[in-house]
């Protein structure tokens, strides 16, 4: 029981990764794009708001596959149906808009205004980590 209610105290206090978020390229340190995250019937979605680099300005998925493909990636849906584990989102995709492939995602916050990303294939430590930044 009280094991039960611990963990009740932490995911209440645990802030939310809901907002506006910038995301910095984890090669460059550059500050590339503002992502939308937002909770639908329980999983966690993204998606691009604004490219921030000028010579990004109006650019389309063209690696993307399906319905995707071609389409600007501004209002681009790019994080899939992660659920909440914990003090992390595990268990959904997060798709590259830079070469249209998808990968299984960790969402985590270090802090509440600091956001670990983790794209990776099978085993999360095949991948690499973004960090997105409160706006």
């Amino acid at each position: 029981m009280y094991s039960l209610l611990l963990s009740l105290f932490l995911f209440l206090q645990t802030p939310s990764v809901e907002g506006t978020w910038v995301n910095i390229d984890d090669e460059t340190g550059v500050a590339k794009s503002e992502i939308e995250l937002y909770v639908e019937q329980g999983k966690l979605y993204a998606r691009v708001l604004r490219l921030l680099l000028p010579e990004d300005q109006g650019k389309k998925c063209v690696n993307c596959k399906g319905k995707d493909q071609n389409k600007p990636i501004e209002g681009l849906l790019i994080v899939r149906g992660l659920s909440r584990d914990d003090t992390a989102w595990t268990d959904g995709k997060i798709m590259d808009p830079a070469n249209g492939k998808s990968y299984d995602c960790t969402i985590q916050l270090e802090d509440p205004n600091t956001l670990n990303v983790r794209g990776f294939l099978g085993f999360s430590f095949l991948g690499r980590t973004q960090v997105w930044k409160r706006k």
